[in-house]
């Protein structure tokens, strides 16, 4: 199987790409992704690919727009060099957020991608925690979306002593996904609802379930701001909850949003390295990192295997 692999990595999320590499015992083929001096992308692999099971391993977070380029780009490369299969294993998915309309004369971008991706000759998509799940449906090829949960309750279980877990859901469109974490530690579920006046900005207004007493476990796919973060903790604490974590798996972070987790009440964030840690983050006293590069590369060995990918959540 391995002799038949090659994994190739773009500039997103170098650390991770070599973890995988390094899970599964081989290296990463040598190429090329740089930029001309007008920072137009060029590609070159400096190996052999034809006939090869070809992974290109690229999170599409900031600068987003740079690094779909280079995955669409790598991937056209591939397939001139007659590569057997291509598949993009994509940790984060950007532009996940616009999957719908959200208003008149408004685009879905994140069909947009998928089309973008199909045509220039991706075969298959490997992703973590999409943000909705409707988004497979964008895809005309093979998608599996691998589930974070798993690393997740096995971090939750070392850390936490469970008989005072309370997991909760930031917002109700969250519930689903943290229903399905509560179930795996058998822990009680409470929600926390908000009203959002304006992108980036929200407020809470209401705590369902009783939280006095317990430790509170945020969980979400997305932290962006870290504003619906900050007000949660807030409010469960006002509520009675002794303290107040979260587990993330998307680590976006942008603007002042270490800033603002470092200063808020959480007693700690944990988000996984589907997106590349940046220095604010790796030394912020209370966020740390969940590697799941062991989960990814167990589904591309199993993908390159023609075996079950499903079942590594089962």
């Amino acid at each position: 199987m391995n002799g038949d692999m090659k994994l190739l990595a773009g500039n997103s999320n170098r650390p991770l790409a070599e973890a995988i590499a390094t899970h599964l015992g081989q290296p990463l083929t040598r190429c090329h992704v740089r930029r001309f001096a007008d920072m137009e992308v060029f590609v070159e692999i400096l190996e052999n690919v034809r006939g090869r099971d070809t992974f290109i391993i690229q999170s599409t977070s900031f600068p987003t727009n740079d690094h779909i380029m280079e995955l669409l780009i790598m991937t056209d490369a591939l397939r001139r060099a007659s590569a057997r299969r291509i598949t993009a294993v994509i940790p984060y998915f950007g532009y996940a957020r616009q999957d719908r309309k959200p208003g008149p004369r408004t685009p879905i971008s994140a069909k947009l991608v998928a089309n973008l991706l199909t045509r220039a000759g991706v075969d298959r998509i490997l992703t973590v925690d999409l943000h909705a799940l409707q988004i497979q449906g964008f895809f005309d090829i093979p998608t599996d979306n691998l589930f974070s949960a798993p690393a997740m309750v096995r971090d939750i279980r070392e850390h936490n002593d469970l008989r005072q877990v309370m997991v909760v859901s930031p917002d109700v469109g969250g519930v689903v996904r943290a229903r399905a974490l509560a179930k795996r530690i058998d822990a009680p579920l409470a929600i926390v609802d908000k009203r959002r006046e304006r992108a980036g900005e929200s407020e809470v207004m209401n705590i369902i379930g009783d939280v006095r007493g317990k430790n509170c476990i945020l969980v979400d796919d997305i932290v962006d701001s870290g504003g619906t973060l900050c007000n949660a903790a807030d409010a469960l604490l006002a509520a009675g909850a002794l303290d107040v974590s979260a587990y993330i798996t998307h680590g976006v972070l942008s603007g002042g949003a270490v800033a603002r987790i470092s200063a808020s009440r959480l007693k700690n964030l944990v988000v996984t390295d589907t997106i590349c840690a940046t220095e604010a983050v790796r030394i912020a006293h209370n966020i740390r990192v969940l590697s799941i590069s062991s989960l990814i590369g167990e589904a591309i060995s199993r993908i390159a295997s023609e075996e079950s990918v499903s079942s590594l959540w089962d």
